[in-house]
């Protein structure tokens, strides 16, 4: 299908522009094109407060800079963007990482290493925190650090991977075939394979099965395929040692091998039996997986200390670490008493996470112990993030979700719990079939919090959103945007979300990667455009991604960065970006920067091109001033639109249009133009947005530039 024409470069932009307005002026269509807004009583369809719904999110940022980013003058130009409430993320667990929020506490081993947890009162503030590498991780990556690489194929058998102890029977209290360890191994391709052999270690598996993918990809396509057992690939005495398994006579043409670990021998680990942790769950030191033929094995894999080992996947991680695994290179979390202190918070309560998949409970519940000793306001807790994404199965992170939910409450019953905090995905998360052939990953999450008397801990339910491709965005992906955003939110409500639990997209952006499209009209016009459609259908509050002036970097889709400000290497705001000029449309034009509530009433419009792409699309609320506030998102790239604005009372058959002094405030291409030169790019114009008056009531029309976000506000009677 062909696409629309993306703005032009700015070498061209005086010429062309005088051309295109002419054109456009010939194409505004004879007949008013109309804005419809439903104000029949109880056909609102939500209502919020802006400064605790309209926020924006904290992250990891560059090793020595929190003291810079935290600084009253940068501090000053985030809280210019007018977001309200922030929501603090934790990069430490996308990277395999525990985290010691807190640099005082104790070690279990008094030695100085094992399960660290953070002090809940210690002195003096906490400015920054780190991540810690796990040295017993099972699952390769390239991704954040260098020590990312699996141990079961790192070619050293003094070195193992352990599972996480927290999903042994001792603590989940079920059934450890319930709650398996596993490992996969990925040969890259389709290889013979009729034998393995396993190097255990301590806990070391005394049930399990060898197990062959029958689809295409069990990492990448779950739900297309299913584990079955090689013929000769159940044991049921296992010893430990170096099992050698004959899997079956002839060879199997397989790429992916799984070994699913069900009783564990309950024998410790190398860091011995003071600690009963040490001998929880499952332990493989190195694996090899090939043929047997005439006595001699042959090995596929590919044993390396790296990312380029033969790729494996393991279900968790103890989190067992020791100091040297301080991951400074990865770079530094803000530190709690700097943020709140910081004035970013605007004094609101702030959403804080807790380390989940990697770490221990106890450490979780001194961190808000810690905080509210200081007196620091929380508004929800999210418990790890991203367990999509690093593999774990919904039995699994629901059964660590019980058990955290259980140790915070233990400290203040009356938190509020937020999960699972998916990725940015646009469909239904899939996994492995169970035994009823169920593949949702969130429906499976849901149904074991219900039948373990949990699900009252949801209080409510977080997600992220990156709806697209970075290396691949088009124009034409704007006009897809509000049809994502509600196909999300139905995906969670069928997946059995009851309906008193509310959603949250606690952290977003276009993609998870940068793009040039960040930086231009485009991303001004996504982010008012999801933020209202979010908002219309229900959304409880939504986070922008990234608060922080962090410098541009080149991604697959170009230069970028996911902040609002153009920075230099130093981190001094050089300028602001589009996606900047649209906050504040939101936070400071479309609604009241005030904390009380704004009602959302529906709106509709009919402006299609001719591939039936609606062009624009507008939000409107009521505003506590009495004021009605109409968001219009103009993404026709290249021609404006006329239009007239109707407010409608089906229940009376009635009709009102905005009375008095109508104000009209506009951003977009007529006020931005982004000079693509690398990390030397700039916007110029750089705004601001464009403001203007004029008289409301029946038939008078106003006039959206092309490529542009604007609001009307005004009286109506």
């Amino acid at each position: 299908m062909k696409t629309h024409t993306m703005l032009p470069d700015a070498s061209v932009l005086p010429a062309l522009k005088r051309f295109t307005i002419c054109i456009a002026l010939l194409m505004l269509p004879a007949f008013s094109q109309q804005v419809t807004v439903d104000v029949t009583p109880g056909h609102s369809t939500n209502s919020f407060s802006p400064l605790r719904t309209l926020g924006a999110g904290i992250d990891r940022d560059p090793l020595n800079s929190v003291h810079v980013l935290f600084n009253p003058p940068h501090v000053g130009s985030m809280l210019s963007a007018g977001w309200g409430s922030v929501s603090y993320r934790l990069n430490t667990e996308l990277s395999v990482q525990a985290w010691h929020w807190n640099p005082r506490g104790k070690w279990s081993d008094p030695s100085g290493q094992g399960y660290f947890v953070g002090d809940p009162s210690s002195a003096g503030d906490i400015t920054r925190s780190f991540g810690y590498n796990l040295p017993l991780r099972g699952t390769t990556s390239n991704y954040g650090t260098g020590s990312g690489y699996s141990r079961v194929d790192d070619g050293d058998t003094n070195t193992y991977w352990k599972s996480d102890p927290y999903l042994d029977q001792t603590y989940t209290g079920e059934s450890n075939a319930l709650h398996p360890g596993w490992i996969i191994v990925d040969l890259g391709s389709k290889m013979g394979v009729n034998a393995m052999q396993i190097a255990w270690g301590d806990p070391y598996a005394t049930n399990y099965e060898v197990q062959y993918w029958t689809g295409d990809d069990p990492i990448g396509n779950p739900a297309g395929g299913n584990w079955k057992n090689f013929p000769n690939g159940t044991v049921t005495n296992g010893k430990g040692g170096l099992a050698k398994l004959q899997l079956s006579q002839k060879t199997l043409n397989v790429e992916f091998v799984r070994v699913l670990m069900t009783a564990s021998s309950g024998t410790c680990d190398s860091h011995g039996s003071a600690d009963p942790r040490n001998c929880l769950g499952f332990a493989i030191r190195e694996v090899y997986l090939g043929t047997e033929s005439g006595g001699k094995f042959t090995d596929l894999v590919r044993h390396s200390p790296d990312n380029f080992q033969t790729a494996t996947y393991a279900s968790s991680v103890d989190p067992w670490h020791d100091p040297t695994g301080i991951a400074k290179d990865d770079g530094e979390q803000p530190g709690f008493d700097l943020v709140y202190k910081s004035g970013l918070t605007n004094g609101l309560p702030m959403t804080v996470p807790v380390a989940m998949l990697y770490d221990n409970p106890d450490n979780a519940a001194n961190e808000i112990a810690y905080l509210e000793a200081r007196g620091y306001s929380i508004r929800y807790v999210e418990l790890g993030e991203e367990p999509d994404g690093q593999f774990v199965l919904p039995e699994d992170d629901a059964a660590l979700y019980v058990q955290w939910a259980d140790a915070i409450h233990k400290v203040d019953p009356n938190i509020k719990l937020a999960g699972p905090v998916f990725e940015g995905v646009n469909s239904d998360i899939q996994v492995w079939p169970d035994s009823k052939g169920n593949v949702s990953w969130f429906n499976r999450f849901l149904n074991y919090l219900s039948s373990h008397d949990h699900l009252g801990d949801l209080n409510v339910m977080t997600f992220e959103h990156y709806p697209f491709d970075p290396c691949h965005i088009t124009w034409n992906n704007l006009y897809q945007e509000p049809e994502l955003v509600r196909g999300i939110m139905k995906v969670w409500h069928d997946d059995g979300l009851p309906k008193n639990v509310p959603m949250q997209i606690t952290e977003s952006n276009l993609a998870f990667d940068t793009a040039t499209q960040y930086m231009q009209p485009f991303g001004a016009l996504w982010l008012a455009d999801y933020a209202g459609t979010f908002l219309t259908a229900g959304g409880q509050g939504l986070f922008y991604y990234q608060f922080e002036p962090l410098p541009m970097y080149h991604g697959c889709g170009g230069w970028g960065t996911f902040g609002m400000f153009n920075v230099d290497a130093h981190y001094k705001i050089k300028q602001e970006t589009a996606q900047f000029f649209s906050a504040q449309m939101l936070t400071q034009e479309w609604v009241q920067p005030v904390d009380e509530d704004h009602i959302v009433y529906p709106a509709s419009t009919g402006i299609k091109d001719s591939h039936g792409h609606l062009l624009v699309t507008a939000y409107s609320v009521q505003r506590p001033d009495q004021q009605w506030s109409l968001l219009l998102v103009n993404k026709d790239p290249v021609s404006a639109h006329s239009l007239t604005v109707e407010f409608s009372n089906s229940s009376d058959h009635s009709t009102h249009y905005f009375q008095g002094t109508v104000k009209q405030v506009t951003f977009g291409s007529d006020e931005y133009v982004w000079h693509a030169n690398g990390q030397n790019g700039y916007a110029s114009p750089d705004g601001p947005a464009k403001k203007s008056e004029q008289s409301g009531g029946k038939g008078v029309q106003y006039t959206l530039p092309a490529a542009s976000v604007t609001v009307l506000r005004g009286m109506v009677q």
